[in-house]
Order: structure tokens, then C-alpha cells, then sequence
């Protein structure tokens, strides 16, 4: 974790009070970012990547980063890009999933990981954004990732006691966005970035569609304002994971 961090993102927060959320530049969204800063990234595979963040983060002289993500998506894009240029340090999460340089560096022992269940993650972040120490889960009891866990009996049946997650910076990825930071995510692209944006101590969202405050109807916001700090205009592209074609029934 980085000495002093919480000071330099309170004042970068006072500097930008009052002032609009919104930024033009990737580069000046990024300003805040520091070497071996804990970062909690939305996303689920290509689904609701933050990616012109990434994609420029990749790109700066810092590094050494510890990552809490769902999984780091595919080679050659989102997380992808930060494991190419060697600026992961560590990354706490859900599984290795399609990412051949992650499990390589995984298998080289070059990168620290831990894997979590995904629920628990899930929790793990939301606890952290709720304000909560930790929780007591059942999941994981009796296999080896509770080793070293405590665990409680409740009404005859044992949890693991799980820590809430936080971090220094979250970067998350919404449909739309207004000039408060209100934020609408489409469909599964929701994901983690919720949860990402409630539990970091300070937020950049990258966002598809930017309107004017006033525009969103307050019961359709998922993510409040008030859990963004930086919001960037940037329609980004729609990639596929795995295409896959239906072939027409031949009578």
C-alpha cells in the first residue's frame, strides 16, 4: 500500500471541489494514480472494461500495482495490457480466465494471486464500500483456501470470517453518465463496477454517453454521483469475446 496516498487523493479532491467531474484527457483523469496503489477495476471479460483507462495507464511510467478485479479479461486488451508491460505486482481474483499471459505469469511465479470465490469478492467490495470490517461466509469451508481463515460456528455451522475490500483508486466503465458523476450501467456490463466504484478512495468512470445533470431519471441511476470523483467521455468499442454462428436448419 502507498504511504500517504489517502492525503494526496483528499487533496486532489479539494482541488477539484466545486469544480466539474468531468475530464477531457485520459492522461488527466490518471493524475492521481501512483506506483503500488491498490486498484479495484470493473469488468467481467470484455463486458463493461474500462478500457481507454486501461489502455492509457498501460502507457505511464508508473506501475507495480496491486489489482482486485473479477478476472483479467483476454490478452491484448483491458487488464490485458497492464500484464504485457509488467505493472502488476499482484491481483486478487475470481479466476484466470481466457488470459494466456496471466496464466503464464502465474505458472512462472512472477505475479502474486489470489484467488477468491467470486461471491465472496463480490462481498468482499461491497462490505468495503458499506463501511464494514468483514463478514462470515460458509463458502470455502473445508478446502484449502480456508486454511490460516478463522472460523465460527453459527446455529452448527462453520464460516469463514472474510475482510472487506478497499482501495486507493477504482476505475469503472458505465453506458451513460452526467456531469455529477450519476452513473447507468447496461445490462451484465454492470458487473463489478458498482461495487468497485462505492469501495475505492477516490473513482474514475469511464463513461459511453455523457449528459447534462438533470438529464438521468433519478430511480434509474445505479451508481450516485457522490462515489465519483473523475468522469471520462469516451464511447470506446464493442468487442467479442467468442463469436459463435448458428448454421441454418437443413430439412
Amino acid at each position: 500500500m502507498v504511504e500517504g496516498s489517502k492525503q494526496v487523493l483528499g487533496e486532489q479532491v479539494r482541488r477539484r471541489d466545486r469544480a466539474s467531474k468531468v475530464v477531457s484527457d485520459p492522461r488527466e483523469a490518471l493524475s492521481v494514480v501512483q506506483s503500488g496503489m491498490r486498484l479495484l477495476v470493473g469488468g467481467f471479460g470484455l463486458c463493461g472494461v474500462p478500457e481507454t483507462l486501461l489502455a492509457t495507464l498501460a502507457e505511464l511510467s508508473v506501475g507495480d500495482f496491486e489489482v482486485v478485479s473479477n478476472n483479467c479479461g483476454v490478452d491484448g486488451f483491458g487488464l490485458g495490457w497492464l500484464l504485457e508491460a509488467h505493472k502488476l505486482r499482484q491481483i486478487t481474483a475470481s479466476y484466470v480466465g481466457e488470459n494466456r499471459e496471466f496464466e503464464r505469469q502465474l505458472l512462472l511465479g512472477s505475479i502474486d494471486v489470489c484467488l477468491t470465490p467470486q461471491g465472496t469478492l463480490a462481498e468482499r467490495l461491497r462490505a468495503g464500500g458499506a463501511g464494514l470490517a468483514a463478514f462470515y461466509t460458509p463458502t470455502g469451508v473445508g478446502t484449502s483456501y480456508a486454511e490460516n481463515k478463522e472460523i465460527r460456528v453459527f446455529e452448527g455451522k462453520p464460516f469463514l470470517l472474510e475482510r472487506a475490500l478497499r482501495g486507493h483508486i477504482a476505475l469503472v466503465k458505465a453506458e451513460v453518465g452526467d456531469r455529477s458523476g450519476n452513473l447507468i450501467y447496461r445490462g451484465t456490463a454492470r458487473n463489478f463496477n458498482p461495487l468497485c466504484a462505492m469501495a475505492a478512495d477516490y473513482t474514475i468512470a469511464e463513461v459511453e454517453s455523457l449528459v447534462d445533470e438533470g438529464a438521468l431519471e433519478p430511480d434509474s441511476v445505479h451508481t450516485p454521483g457522490i462515489f465519483v470523483d473523475a468522469i471520462l467521455h469516451s464511447p470506446g468499442e464493442k468487442r467479442i469475446e467468442r463469436l459463435k454462428e448458428q448454421m441454418a436448419a437443413v430439412n
